[in-house]
C-alpha cells in the first residue's frame, strides 16, 4: 500500500481538465440546502487548507449552522468517516479516474472523497449518494466539474468495499499488513507498529484497527472534589465499565449537563481517567502530600488529580510548557475547592527542585498513535519519522521526572501511544540515563494497580486498547524510585 496517500495535508494542484474556473473558485458561498454534507465538505476543506483539527473544526461549524440530531450525526459520520479512510478512498478513486491523480482540483478530490465514504461505507442508498453529491459540487464549485464528479462515482458505485478491497488491496495470503491497511484504511507503517506490539496476532491486529474505524463515545470524568458519578448518571448519563469517576453520554452535547457547564465534571476518556486512577493507586514510602503533573495540558489529567490529591490531603502542581495550554489547565481547575497551583514551565528545563514530589505523572507529547479513532486525521499526518523526533523529548521528560521525584516516590510515564519506540523504548534509555546520575529506579506492576480491568497487560507495563477495552491505547509504566 502506498505509504504516503493524498491525505489531509495535500495541496492546491492543476484543476481538473473541463472544470475550468469554476472548480477554482471560493467555496464560501451561501449556506447549503444540504447543510449536513455542506459541513463534512467544509470539514474537509479546513483540514486540508489549514492543518485544522477535525475535533476542534467540525462542532464549530455544526454549531454555527444550527445542525443537530440527525442532521449533526450525519455530518460527523461524513465528515469523521472520510477523513479516517483518506488513503484508502483515494486508491479507489485513482483506479476510477483515468488521468493522474495530481491532475484533480483539490476541492473536486474532497467532493469525491465524501462521496466515496458514502458509497462504501454508509448506508446511503447509491443512487441518492451520486445525486447528493454531485448537487454538492454545483453548489460549492459551480457547474463546471459535476459531470465529472458523477461519472466518477457512478464508477465508485459499480462495487462495495469488498470487491475494491480484493480488486486493489495487496493479497491477504502474501503480505497480510498492506492488505488490512487499505482493508481497514490506515498506512502500513501503523498497522505494522500495531503488529508488533500484539506479537503478530493478526485477529487482534485486524480488530484494533477496526476499532478505530469506530468514533469514540463522549465520556465524562467526575473530579472527585467537586461531582460524583452518580449525579452525572441522574443527568443521563451510563456508568463506564472500570473507572470509577467516568461516565458515558449517550446523546446530545456535553455542556448541556450542569456538572460540566460548572467545571465539576469533564470529558475525559475512560483510558486517561484509568491511568490518573493507577498513577494516585501506587504505593510510596514515606510522605504523600505533593504531587506534579510535569505535562498538564490541557488539563483533564489534572482536574481528576487535583480531586484525588485533595482527598487524602496532598497538593498538585500543575506545569504545561505552552502559556495558553498552561489556561487551558486553569481553566479546568477554576473552582476547585483548595488551593490549585498552575504555571507555565518547561518540564525538561524545571523551575522546581529536584528531589521535592512524592508523585510526579508525565503524560508525554507522543505520535497520539493510540487515538486516531477519536482523531480522525491524524493517521494521514503522521510520518513514521515522527517517532524519532518525539524521542528525545520524550527521554527528557521521562529523565527530568526521576529528578524531580524523592527516594521513595514514584514516577507515572504515560503516552497515547502504543509504539515500542515511543513506550518501552523510551524507558530502555531512561534507565541507562538515570543509572548515570547516580539514582535508581524500580518498576512496579502497572496492571496490579487496576485490577478490575482484565487484559491490560502481563505486567510490569500497562497497556489499554479500544479493541479490549473501548478506550484510547494508553500506556503506563510506574517507577518507584530507590535512591
Amino acid at each position: 500500500m502506498n505509504e504516503r496517500p493524498r491525505g489531509p495535508r495535500s495541496r492546491r494542484s492543476a484543476p481538473t481538465a473541463g472544470a475550468g474556473s469554476a472548480a477554482r473558485r471560493s467555496t464560501r458561498g451561501p449556506l447549503s440546502a444540504d447543510p449536513a454534507r455542506r459541513a463534512a465538505y467544509d470539514l474537509l476543506l479546513a483540514v486540508r487548507e489549514r492543518d485544522a483539527y477535525a475535533n476542534l473544526t467540525l462542532p464549530r461549524l455544526l454549531t454555527e449552522r444550527g445542525l443537530t440530531g440527525r442532521d449533526a450525526a450525519f455530518a460527523t459520520e461524513l465528515g469523521y468517516g472520510t477523513l479516517r479512510a483518506y488513503g484508502t478512498w483515494d486508491q479507489v478513486l485513482d483506479a476510477c479516474i483515468d488521468r493522474p491523480g495530481d491532475q484533480v482540483e483539490p476541492t473536486v478530490r474532497d467532493i469525491l472523497r465524501l462521496g466515496a465514504h458514502q458509497l462504501l461505507a454508509m448506508r446511503t442508498p447509491p443512487h441518492a449518494a451520486v445525486s447528493a453529491t454531485v448537487n454538492l459540487c454545483r453548489e460549492a464549485l459551480g457547474p463546471g466539474p459535476a459531470g465529472f464528479v458523477n461519472a466518477v462515482l457512478r464508477k465508485v458505485a459499480a462495487a462495495d468495499l469488498d470487491g475494491w478491497t480484493a480488486r486493489l488491496a495487496p493479497d491477504r495470503d502474501t503480505d497480510l499488513a498492506a492488505h488490512l491497511a487499505f482493508r481497514h484504511a490506515h498506512p502500513e507503517w501503523i498497522v505494522r507498529a500495531f503488529a508488533e506490539v500484539l506479537s503478530r496476532d493478526w485477529a487482534e491486529v485486524e480488530a484494533l484497527l477496526a476499532a478505530d474505524n469506530v468514533a469514540a463515545r463522549v465520556t465524562l470524568a467526575a473530579r472527585p472534589d467537586r461531582c460524583s458519578r452518580d449525579e452525572l448518571i441522574a443527568a443521563g448519563a451510563t456508568a463506564t465499565a472500570w473507572s470509577p469517576y467516568g461516565a458515558v453520554l449517550p446523546a446530545g452535547h456535553p455542556g448541556d449537563l450542569p456538572q460540566v457547564r460548572s467545571g465539576a465534571a469533564g470529558v475525559q476518556d475512560e483510558g486517561s481517567q484509568l491511568v490518573a486512577v493507577a498513577f494516585a493507586a501506587a504505593p510510596i514510602d514515606g510522605p504523600d502530600e505533593l504531587w506534579l503533573d510535569a505535562c498538564a495540558g490541557p488539563g483533564g489529567k489534572a482536574a481528576l488529580l487535583h480531586g484525588l490529591a485533595q482527598q487524602r490531603g496532598a497538593r498538585l502542581l500543575a506545569a504545561e510548557v505552552a502559556p495558553h495550554r498552561a489556561r487551558l489547565v486553569g481553566n479546568a481547575l477554576s473552582g476547585a475547592p483548595g488551593p490549585t497551583w498552575v504555571v507555565a514551565a518547561d518540564a525538561t528545563s524545571p523551575p522546581w527542585p529536584v528531589g521535592r514530589f512524592d508523585r510526579v505523572l508525565v503524560d508525554v507529547p507522543c505520535t497520539g498513535l493510540g487515538a486516531l479513532r477519536r482523531r480522525p486525521e491524524a493517521r494521514w499526518r503522521r510520518q513514521p519519522a515522527d517517532v524519532g523526533r518525539l524521542f528525545d523529548l520524550q527521554l527528557a521528560l521521562l529523565t527530568k521526572a526521576v529528578a524531580a521525584v524523592r527516594p521513595g516516590g514514584v514516577v507515572g510515564y504515560v503516552t497515547c501511544s502504543p509504539h515500542r519506540v515511543e513506550t518501552i523504548g523510551v524507558l530502555h534509555a531512561a534507565y541507562e540515563a538515570v543509572a548515570r546520575g547516580k539514582a535508581q529506579v524500580d518498576l512496579l506492576d502497572a496492571p496490579a494497580l487496576l485490577p478490575e480491568v482484565p487484559d491490560a497487560g502481563d505486567g510490569p507495563f500497562l497497556q489499554l486498547w479500544p479493541h479490549r477495552h473501548g478506550t484510547d491505547a494508553m500506556f503506563m509504566a510506574v517507577l518507584r524510585r530507590t535512591l
